[in-house]
């Protein structure tokens, strides 16, 4: 595995004890920033509305009950012990549990599948596939196309929730931390916190390799801060009331709604607020182990909440002052020597905090790209070494705006509290729901055991939503309305793509038009590589037939290139390429589909192109041994030309030792791995944005040995013929052939429609990266075939 592959997959193994606690400390700074700094405001959020005191303390005493048993069944019971072990290749978060259901069952509305997909090492399944048994419910979910339209919105309002927690985390809790600072003080700190995203290490969504870094810069902070509310939690709980631990009885939940009633039920949007970062937990479990994560949790987090909790409500059921006048701030309960190290802490806390939360958001965009389901914006790969560190300047800058105008615009905590609360309890419904159908689908568990869990969770957590949703006027629209524009512009986007893709499907051209282009047009091939992006992983497309009638001239040497995504995390580099021809081997035309996962990112162009070449240089040997066996075996003569194009073989692009300057009877040693698939006739393709190609020149050069191939290679006078053609084609340099589209309705078409085509995406076409851009093309070598789509 490469270096940069790094951290794509953890070995099956288990750690060792030293590793798990390495790990265990280093996802204090990465996973429970969030987590930890929820004591700051969940007693003032929840004791905001118009709660009665009274001298039993039934009040105080049922907020942490409620809190107490809140953090131990959806924290500790229900990701702790269920949710992480629903990793996909040691992935988590919503995109994982997406991943997994459409592997297992054919709910997938992107047309990305093929035969050859479900070999990947990573393309993992729980239970054999070879199992004829289906459950009623798959053969529901795969019958039922608007239930596939249903699980994807589901997934794209968690993803618009996360994103809308992005904006309110660092609102709220820098607030709470800087409670005693001005607007203008706060505003300020607040936009440093978002320029100091832009340096190299904090900016980044931090891997495995990255933790090392992130982890122990931030984690100290994170142990520090712990350590701090425990020993102020034991201190409050011994000097003011140590029998405050009988507000652990469940009990005292049901006197404190029975006695609050509307407002109490009101309040619990307040408490849910101590859960708040949870949802990091499964989707940061890709940077650590599950058993580190449950150390971590299980042995410090969750005793240091538990205990600052306590030590709050201890101060306050001897302090009826203050919970008179609504000051049940975090730092009234914190002695005075101590209160301003101790809100120094805190605000380092915070950050850390905010850090972790706006880093998953430039993760989770990055995936909903992969799903085309996000404009095209610019990913900075940000290391060469590390895989997965990436940094979106335009989400980052908007980010910062939409905080300050936030904090601008409310300016009070209890209404950010309730917009924040209502993101959070989205955020987990979806991962209930969709961990319910991985239970079933993916576990093969009985429906009734994911009923179960569905119905245990799910009720808890729409008690929550339900008292959250009350609050809508008073914040909680803000992560509505975030939801609703940003659904627009995800669904808009994914509709318009997908009806482009199945309109080049439609129109695309057969492969004997292709090779009777010379005898019609008189056809030119100039020197070099024309690589023609698709999205189409079978036929010519459109956009090259277009470009060819119109200029009778194509390049030498010719490649139709698919750039697609699988429901995989990752694709093993050696793995990532299939590669085939398009014609006979005299036609020097190839097709190269090259497939990502919803997490991988994609090569720069320079590497892009050199890999590209290599693959093509293996193929051609690899295409020539297969011919000669089949000669050998009596039918080669006789296969048709269209099987012969169908024929796809996965090519290693990781062979570091492989050298194209090596003679072609050692490149065969060379690949990492080499299986050769054949693309059955109802294989989908993805209509993932395109990627890779460089324009300047490099040194990179063929040797042909004069014995060539293998002893069995009859033909190997037109493999050194053919691998001299793509070297000298390489020398003259490489052209990339992009369709630059223009989308339209067909006449007649609905108003919601033209709205949502010819207004929505064309906007956001005009205004966001282009496909040239995005891929990093250099503008000498681009050419761009003018499309138009009625759709």
């Amino acid at each position: 595995m490469d270096l940069e592959f790094g951290r794509g997959m953890r070995s099956p193994q288990r750690d060792s004890w030293k590793t798990t606690l390495l790990l265990a400390y280093q996802s204090l700074g990465v996973v429970y920033g969030d987590l930890s700094i929820s004591p700051l405001y969940v007693f003032k959020s929840t004791f905001a509305e118009d709660i009665q005191h009274s001298e039993t303390n039934e009040e105080i005493f049922g907020v942490l009950s409620f809190v107490f048993w809140t953090l131990t069944l959806i924290p500790l019971i229900k990701y702790v012990s269920i949710v992480l072990r629903a990793d996909d290749n040691g992935e988590g978060g919503t995109f994982a549990l997406y991943s997994l259901i459409c592997r297992h069952a054919n709910v997938s509305l992107l047309p990305n599948r093929q035969i050859a997909d479900e070999e990947l090492s990573t393309y993992k399944l729980e239970c054999s596939s070879e199992r004829t048994d289906k459950s009623c419910i798959k053969v529901w979910l795969e019958k039922h196309k608007k239930l596939h339209t249903a699980l994807l919105i589901m997934v794209l309002i968690g993803t618009c929730m996360v994103i809308g927690d992005g904006v309110l985390t660092p609102a709220i809790s820098d607030l709470m931390t800087g409670c005693s600072l001005s607007p203008q003080s706060f505003i300020s700190q607040c936009s440093r916190q978002f320029q100091v995203l832009n340096s190299p290490c904090p900016k980044t969504t931090v891997n495995h390799y990255g933790t090392h870094r992130v982890g122990f810069l931030f984690a100290p902070i994170v142990l520090a801060w712990l350590i701090c509310m425990s020993a102020l939690g034991l201190y409050n709980i011994i000097h003011w009331n140590p029998h405050v631990y009988q507000a652990l009885n469940p009990c005292y939940m049901f006197k404190f709604l029975k006695k609050t009633r509307k407002y109490g039920w009101m309040s619990l949007g307040g408490i849910l607020l101590c859960m708040t970062g949870s949802e990091a937990m499964f989707a940061d479990l890709g940077h650590f182990s599950y058993s580190a994560i449950q150390l971590a949790f299980t042995s410090l987090v969750y005793p240091a909440l538990i205990l600052a909790y306590m030590g709050q409500a201890a101060y306050l059921s001897k302090h009826h002052d203050f919970y008179s006048n609504s000051q049940v701030g975090f730092y009234i309960a914190v002695p005075d020597k101590v209160r301003w190290p101790v809100l120094v802490l805190a605000i380092l806390a915070s950050v850390v905090g905010s850090q972790a939360i706006i880093s998953g958001t430039f993760s989770i965009i990055n995936q909903s790209q992969s799903l085309s389901c996000f404009p095209r914006v610019k990913v900075v790969h940000t290391s060469d070494k590390i895989h997965g560190q990436i940094y979106i300047p335009e989400i980052n800058w908007l980010l910062m705006i939409l905080c300050i105008a936030v904090t601008v615009g409310f300016r009070d905590t209890k209404h950010m509290g309730n917009a924040s609360g209502l993101a959070v309890i989205t955020v987990m419904l979806v991962t209930t729901c969709l961990t319910s159908l991985v239970i079933m689908l993916c576990w093969r568990r009985p429906p009734v055991l994911a009923l179960c869990f569905l119905l245990f969770f799910g009720s808890v957590e729409a008690l929550y939503f339900s008292a959250s949703l009350i609050k809508f006027l008073e914040g909680a629209w803000l992560p509505i309305l975030l939801a609703l524009f940003l659904m627009a512009v995800m669904l808009v986007w994914h509709y318009t793509t997908i009806k482009k893709y199945e309109f080049d499907l439609h129109n695309k051209v057969t492969l004997e038009w292709l090779l009777a282009l010379g005898d019609k047009l008189g056809m030119v091939r100039v020197p070099g590589i024309g690589l023609v992006y698709t999205d189409l992983t079978s036929g010519v497309p459109a956009n090259f037939s277009r470009f060819v009638t119109n200029l009778p001239a194509f390049h030498q040497v010719l490649v139709f290139v698919c750039v697609k995504s699988v429901p995989v995390p990752y694709v093993f580099p050696a793995e990532r390429y299939l590669i085939g021809r398009v014609g006979p081997p005299g036609h020097r035309s190839y097709r190269c589909i090259v497939r990502y996962g919803y997490r991988d990112v994609h090569q720069d162009v320079d590497s892009f192109e050199t890999e590209l070449v290599e693959s093509l240089a293996t193929f051609i040997k690899l295409d020539a041994s297969y011919r000669c066996s089949d000669a050998s075996g009596g039918g080669g003569d006789h296969e048709p030309e269209e099987e012969r194009g169908a024929r796809l073989a996965v090519i290693g692009s990781s062979h570091a030792s492989y050298d194209i300057q090596d003679s072609v009877q050692h490149s065969s040693a060379a690949s990492v791995e080499t299986t050769t698939t054949r693309r059955r006739s109802g294989g989908g393709d993805d209509d993932g944005s395109p990627g890779g190609g460089g324009g300047r020149a490099k040194q990179v050069r063929f040797f042909i040995d004069s014995h060539v191939a293998s002893p069995e290679a009859a033909d190997s006078k037109q493999v050194a013929e053919e691998l001299e053609a793509l070297a000298a084609a390489r020398d003259a340099g490489t052209a990339f052939i992009l369709g630059h589209s223009h989308v339209q309705c067909k006449p007649g078409s609905s108003l919601l429609k033209r709205l949502a085509v010819d207004v929505g995406y064309n906007f956001l076409r005009r205004n966001c990266r282009g496909p040239d851009v995005a891929l990093r093309v250099p503008p000498a070598s681009l050419l761009e075939v003018g499309m138009v789509y009625v759709l």
